[in-house]
C-alpha cells in the first residue's frame, strides 16, 4: 500500500509505502526506530531521576546543516515497526520505570504513531519531541493522545530558515504548530516532583553569531504566551559537526559571552518558566549512541 503524503508543511505529495521510502523525509509509512532506551539528557522536568523512555526515529522533514543526529536524520535506518510492535515497545519502556514515553523526530510518522497511541493505556505522559516544522491539520490527529509537546522554535527569520534548514516557511509553520499544541494542552502542569505531566515546552538552540535571532525567539514567546502557559528552554549545547565548509559561521561553539547575554535577556523579558544551559553543556558526549538499543524483541 502506498500513500501520497502531504502530512508536513512541505506537502511534497511523494509516494511512501509501508516499507518503501519517499518524500523529503526519505522514509516509509511504517516507523523506523534506531534506539529505544531510558535517556537522561533532557530538561529536568522530562528526564527526572529515572529518565525519559526515549524512542529515536530515523529520517526528518528538515535539512538542518548543523544537525547533530544527521547519521539517522538523513537516512532511513533502524528497525521497521508495525503498529502492534510500536505499542509493545512503548509498554516495555514504561515497565522499565521511566517517567514518560518520549518520541524524538516523530513528525513524518504521525499517522502510524497516532494509531499506536489510540486506546493504549500507558499511565505516564507521552512526550512529542519535534522540530516544530509540522502542519496543524496533522497535529490534530494527536489531540488527546499526546500529553506533552516539546517543539523546537529554531528561527523567526525566513532567510535564516532557508539557509540552515532548507525551509523558508519554517517560522510560519512552527508558530502555527506551537499555537495548536497550546490549544490542545493548555497551560503546563507539573507534578509534586517537578515532572511535566501536561503542556508545551518550547526549545530554542542558540546558534553562534545568531544572537539577534535568539532574541527574536525570546521576544516572540514572551509576547505571545502569558506567564504560566508554556515552559521555555534556552539551549547553548550547539556542537559543530562535520560538513560545515559552506557555513564557516557555524564552525565554532556558542561563546560564554553570547550565552550570558542571552540568559540576561531571557530574565529581562521575565521568561521565568523554564531552563537555560551553561556553555559547559557542549560536546558530542551528549549525542546518544544510535546502536539499536532496546529493539531486541
Amino acid at each position: 500500500m502506498e500513500q501520497i503524503c502531504s502530512d508536513c508543511p512541505r506537502r511534497c505529495a511523494a509516494g511512501r509505502g509501508e516499507t518503501a521510502v519517499g518524500g523529503v523525509c526519505a522514509s516509509p509509512l511504517l516507523p523506523r526506530v534506531i534506539r529505544a532506551a531510558p535517556h537522561y539528557g533532557e530538561e529536568p522536568c522530562i528526564s527526572g531521576t529515572r529518565g525519559a523512555g526515549t524512542i529515536f526515529f530515523s529520517g526528518c522533514n528538515l535539512r538542518c546543516v548543523f544537525c547533530q543526529n544527521r547519521e539517522i536524520s538523513r537516512r532511513s535506518v533502524g528497525r521497521t515497526l508495525s503498529v502492534p510492535e510500536l505499542r509493545t515497545l512503548m509498554l516495555r519502556l514504561r515497565d522499565q520505570g521511566v517517567h514518560n514515553i518520549e518520541l524524538v523526530t516523530p513528525t513524518h510518522f504521525t499517522r502510524v504513531i497516532a494509531e499506536a497511541l489510540d486506546g493504549l493505556e500507558l499511565g505516564i505522559p507521552v512526550v512529542w519531541n519535534s522540530s516544530g516544522y509540522e502542519s496543524v491539520e496533522t497535529l490534530r490527529l494527536l489531540d488527546g493522545l499526546v500529553q506533552v509537546y516539546m517543539p523546537d522554535l529554531k528561527y523567526l527569520n525566513s532567510e535564516t530558515a532557508k539557509r540552515y534548514s532548507a525551509a523558508a516557511d519554517y517560522p510560519e509553520a512552527a508558530t502555527a504548530a506551537i499555537g495548536e499544541m497550546v490549544r490542545q494542552r493548555g497551560a503546563y502542569r507539573l507534578d509534586g516532583d517537578g515532572l511535566l505531566q501536561s503542556g508545551v515546552l518550547i526549545r530554542h538552540l542558540i546558534l553562534p553569531g545568531q544572537i539577534s535571532e535568539s532574541m527574536d525567539v525570546i521576544d516572540y514567546v514572551a509576547d505571545t504566551f502569558p506567564q504560566g502557559t508554556v515552559l521555555f528552554s534556552l539551549m547553548s549545547q550547539y556542537t559543530p559537526m562535520p560538513g560545515l565548509e559552506r557555513f564557516p559561521e557555524l564552525r565554532r561553539t556558542v561563546s560564554a559571552e553570547e550565552n550570558g547575554n542571552l540568559i540576561h535577556y531571557l530574565k529581562a523579558r521575565h521568561l521565568q518558566d523554564g531552563f537555560w544551559q551553561e556553555v559547559s553543556s557542549v560536546g558530542e558526549e551528549s549525542i546518544p549512541l544510535f546502536d539499536g538499543s532496546g529493539l531486541d524483541f
